[in-house]
């Protein structure tokens, strides 16, 4: 998760959170992840500020991650193919 910048200059900075059950009770534990709002003036702001990207660059890099997932399945089918099966 990235911390992404609003137009506003507000982030969204990714927070995770672990939760254990309560003693004596039988569920699992409870991962969760979500943004927190971090505005101009926080403490942390101008350091999570270094290492935002805007909404439109996220989805740049994302489109990146899909367009070499298309040479790399390639490759996979290439090898694939060219194995025997036992």
């Amino acid at each position: 998760m990235y911390v992404i910048r609003l137009p506003d200059g507000t982030l969204r900075v990714p927070q995770s959170v672990l939760l254990d059950p309560d003693e004596g009770t039988d569920e699992g534990r409870i991962i969760a992840q979500a943004y927190v709002e971090v505005r101009p003036g926080d403490p942390d702001y101008d350091r999570l500020y270094e290492q935002s990207l805007t909404e439109e660059e996220l989805e740049e890099k994302r489109q990146g991650w899909r367009d070499g997932d298309e040479d790399l399945l390639r490759q996979f089918e290439e090898w694939k193919a060219g194995r025997t099966e036992e």
